[in-house]
């Protein structure tokens, strides 16, 4: 296939203007992450000027897309990768001064409370997101009635029982942060913390996840066969979308102030 033909798709009509050298250069992860931010974007309401915290970004090649097709300010947050290099891939797409590399742990953000417009996460959120409270510590960073929005690899419906016989090969201990849409509503609901907006999973997701094994890893087969076995009926991606809550939200416990006092340690040390 040509270069100028690959990754092209009429699903993604803005991830498809993208060169595919500059997208594979940019790969952090096992999804294409133009795909999966222009479709959580369709259902985003982005204005160019928002403050939006890119979370768990990788390499940045979202948050330039963002920037770039919204016009909305950047802050490119990862944990894993350099921001150097995020940031000369910024400066190399012109966008220095809308984009703006950040490297912080999702648990420990070094942001001020209510500072962002909207927060996204593509295809990471579930490394730390299943945590019961995580979403209420992730949300003193959006403005009340800001968009916090989540899209990634996920299952179809929940794996309650023994891993099914198609995906015992591929399947590792770490997948069971994977969970359907409706696991998320739930997750999210109950917090209090945002109003769901949308909470759904991606029309044949699962075959552009093994399009993009395919064009990226040829040889990763175990997990390109699991998708192909699998057919969507487990496999796939999904998106969450919420608005923060106008109720204010307390800062996360970091640290108890105690004070020593001496006491005897054994009774005997008391008579």
């Amino acid at each position: 296939m040509a270069a100028n033909e690959e990754l092209i798709s009429e699903r993604f009509p803005r991830s498809s203007k993208y060169h595919p050298e500059w997208i594979r250069a940019s790969v952090s992860g096992g999804a294409n992450s133009l795909w999966l931010t222009e479709w959580l974007a369709t259902a985003l309401d982005l204005r160019a000027g928002m403050r939006v915290l890119d979370l768990g970004c990788g390499r940045a090649a979202s948050s330039i897309f963002l920037h770039r097709e919204f016009g909305v300010q950047v802050w490119a947050t990862d944990l894993w990768f350099s921001v150097s290099e995020s940031l000369q891939r910024i400066r190399d797409a012109g966008i220095e001064d809308g984009v703006f590399p950040i490297h912080a742990d999702a648990r420990s953000l070094p942001f001020a409370a209510e500072f962002f417009d909207a927060i996204v996460c593509i295809d990471s959120y579930s490394y730390f997101g299943t945590d019961d409270l995580y979403l209420s510590t992730l949300a003193r960073f959006a403005k009340p009635g800001a968009q916090i929005a989540i899209a990634g690899a996920g299952l179809m419906s929940e794996i309650e029982a023994s891993i099914p016989d198609h995906l015992q090969e591929w399947w590792t201990p770490d997948l069971w942060c994977l969970h359907s849409a409706d696991w998320w509503r739930r997750h999210w609901e109950r917090t209090g913390v945002v109003e769901i907006v949308l909470a759904d999973s991606m029309p044949d997701g699962w075959q552009f996840w093994g399009d993009w094994q395919k064009s990226i890893a040829p040889d990763n087969t175990v997990e390109i066969k699991a998708l192909e076995t699998d057919a969507g009926r487990y496999l796939g991606y999904i998106r969450v979308v919420g608005r923060r809550v106008q109720a204010q939200l307390e800062a996360p416990t970091v640290s108890v102030p105690t004070q020593y006092t001496r006491k005897p340690l054994l009774r005997e040390a008391s008579r």
